[in-house]
């Protein structure tokens, strides 16, 4: 059996949160805890480590989205705040801050679970983007090093770039490292001899 998703409310307003939890009560079986006082948001979903952020807040400020996207680990799970306006600054504010869903007006008990099932969904798409991306950037780094490893043997060699790297290769192979690893050693040693 899965474990049961934790859950943070971050809601000053009494009604307001006991909305959400009965929504959420009605949708699944969920441990959920409400926080109402944002002074210590940080330390408390630290102590909590929720699978998933709901904030409620009437009418954001910039600098209040900030803060609560700091301080709820937008970057580390999925965070859904419902505000009851908003504005054009607001809602660019709220993206950048890195929210996983972004509401206005639609704080309604039958609404909370599908909007949490989609900022749920939202964080781990961009979380695989992020991951693969930071693949590729790896990917790519470590093929300008071997590339650069390849232009000084040539060089060094006067061989064909197939047979640096092959020469590369063979040498990982022996030493039971990675070729990249190999690379960086040439071209660390190659670095300093100059």
């Amino acid at each position: 059996m899965a474990p049961r998703l934790k859950i943070a409310i971050v809601e000053r307003d009494a009604d307001r949160a006991r909305l959400i939890v009965d929504g959420l009560k009605a949708a699944g079986d969920y441990e959920i805890t409400v926080l109402g006082d944002e002074a210590a948001i940080t330390r408390r979903l630290a102590q909590l480590d929720p699978d998933v952020v709901l904030i409620d807040i009437a009418n954001p400020s910039r600098d209040s989205l900030e803060m609560l996207s700091l301080a709820s680990g937008a970057k580390e799970r999925p965070v859904a705040m419902f505000v009851d306006r908003s504005d054009d600054e607001t809602t660019r504010a709220a993206i950048e801050a890195g929210l996983s869903a972004y509401v206005v007006d639609g704080l309604a008990p039958a609404r909370i679970k599908p909007v949490m099932d989609a900022a749920i969904a939202r964080f781990n798409m961009v979380s695989q983007m992020k991951s693969e991306l930071e693949a590729v950037k790896s990917a790519l780094a470590e093929r300008k090093i071997v590339d650069r490893a390849k232009g000084l043997l040539m060089q060094a060699r006067g061989i064909s770039e197939d047979e640096a790297y092959t020469l590369l290769r063979k040498t990982a192979m022996d030493q039971g490292r990675k070729v990249v690893d190999v690379a960086q050693a040439l071209v660390t040693a190659a670095d300093l001899l100059k």
